[in-house]
């Protein structure tokens, strides 16, 4: 019997209920916005010293990091501090020189291996000097074999000079020999180019094999640091 008094009374209140709510001047029951169904509760510690919390990022703590936390209390996120334009760019800047490096970081491990492969020991990186320094010796041959051959042609127009002591060559004469004359030192430029440029092409090759042999001995691609640049051959 009380049993079913209580469900009575219960389902009683469910019939007035509706009304009481409805009925000018009553009071609201319906549920309130929680700041947790915004996004969570926000708290920081502004400047001087307060804990302020909000439903929303806190204005006075955009320079300072806030704390996101659930209704129950648990951290659920932290929001970084906002930057300043000076800020930013410093930070940007930061970004970049560390993506540079990393890029150089890969380059540098991307090329000792390729250095590895192209050169599995000494005698194979010695080959492929010799090949790079015998296409300059050819050239360079070339240029001498040239100087020799304007040093005679200029004997015979130095032998027709000796009639002219003391006086004006004659144009064609002069001509000649200006022209010898150009091409000779054109050739001793070459020469002189060709030099450097076998200077050149020892020097990168002495810079990996020094490299290949650290490599070879187990040191990790990557971890020598980037190739120095290549010697560059001087134009006269």
């Amino acid at each position: 019997m009380r049993k079913r008094g209580v469900w009575r009374i219960a389902k009683a209140w469910t019939l007035v209920l509706p009304l009481l709510c409805t009925a000018p001047g009553a009071p609201t029951f319906a549920a309130q916005p929680k700041a947790s169904d915004a996004g969570g509760i926000f708290t920081c510690i502004d400047d001087q010293g307060r804990r302020l919390t909000a439903d929303r990022p806190i204005p006075a703590c955009t320079s300072k990091e806030q704390r996101i936390l659930n209704s129950d209390g648990s951290l659920r996120a932290v929001l970084p501090p906002t930057l300043t334009a000076d800020e930013r760019a410093e930070k940007e800047a930061r970004e970049r020189k560390a993506a540079e490096a990393r890029a150089a970081q890969a380059d540098a491990v991307r090329r000792d291996r390729n250095l590895m492969l192209r050169y599995p020991d000494e005698a194979s990186h010695q080959r492929a000097r010799e090949a790079a320094l015998e296409t300059v010796r050819i050239a360079m041959r070339a240029s001498e074999q040239r100087l020799h051959d304007l040093a005679t042609e200029r004997k015979p127009l130095l032998d027709d000079a000796q009639f002219y002591v003391g006086k004006a060559l004659p144009v064609k004469l002069r001509q000649a020999l200006d022209a010898n004359d150009a091409a000779a030192d054109a050739q001793r430029n070459a020469v002189a180019n060709q030099e450097a440029e076998l200077r050149r092409i020892n020097g990168i090759y002495d810079a990996e094999l020094e490299r290949l042999r650290r490599l070879w001995a187990g040191a990790r691609p990557g971890s020598l640091g980037p190739l120095p640049p290549a010697p560059t051959t001087p134009r006269r």
